[in-house]
């Protein structure tokens, strides 16, 4: 594969065999040459976790200090006065049955699922979509639920939702390269935080092995792995 010149003159800076704090490797990727647009800081978390089984999995929220700097679309599964209410709070997309069948048709344009109860029989159907892009509505993520305006409010303010894949890594972003340094160290130090707080209590050896901070696109990617 083919980088660009900025890869190259990153990925010279970075030395593999070393691992960097998190001011260190922070400031090393708000350094390296800037994008046309504002990319996005990654954290990358490998666990010591064996998620073949279920105590061992692990899922949750949470909300950084300072945003991740996007703003999120919302789509939520309401009808009747639960939908006003869903249109009240900033939903970008509200619906039931129509706009299952819509996402049926191929429409994603939405970053988090929210669902009233009496809807998951509908919403239930398309978990074979949603699921594998991490949108499906759980009420363990506080996104199956009546009160759709609280839903929708966290959703839009930055509320994460995290949750360990089959390596057993976490993926989240942690704000913008536009952020200022505190701000993404702040954000960074929420997120540890959070996944050492729920680690699962089945958990056996080492728990964090490492943690990569990424900027940038997958074609053209940036990277520096921090000390756990």
């Amino acid at each position: 594969m083919k980088h660009g010149k900025a890869y190259r003159t990153a990925r010279a800076e970075i030395d593999r065999e070393q691992t960097y704090s998190p001011v260190e490797a922070i400031r090393m990727l708000k350094g390296w040459p800037a994008a046309k647009f504002d990319e996005t800081v990654e954290a990358h978390i490998r666990l010591g976790l064996n998620v073949r089984h279920a105590e061992q999995q692990l899922r949750g929220t949470l909300m950084l200090p300072h945003g991740t700097g996007k703003q999120a679309r919302v789509a939520v599964f309401a009808e009747g006065d639960k939908a006003k209410e869903a249109e009240q709070a900033g939903a970008d997309v509200v619906g039931a049955a129509d706009l299952a069948a819509k996402i049926e048709g191929g429409f994603d344009d939405f970053d988090v699922a929210i669902a009233t109860p009496d809807q998951m029989g509908t919403v239930g159907k398309l978990g074979r979509i949603l699921g594998p892009r991490g949108k499906m509505p759980n009420p363990k993520t506080g996104t199956v639920t009546m009160d759709v305006a609280k839903a929708v409010s966290e959703a839009k303010a930055g509320k994460l939702e995290y949750r360990t894949d089959r390596g057993a890594n976490v993926h989240l972003p942690i704000g913008k390269k536009s952020f200022d340094e505190r701000a993404l160290v702040e954000n960074y130090a929420a997120l540890v935080e959070e996944i050492v707080r729920a680690k699962p209590s089945a958990a056996k050896g080492r728990y964090i092995h490492t943690i990569t901070l990424t900027r940038g696109i997958v074609a053209d990617l940036e990277e520096a792995t921090v000390t756990a």
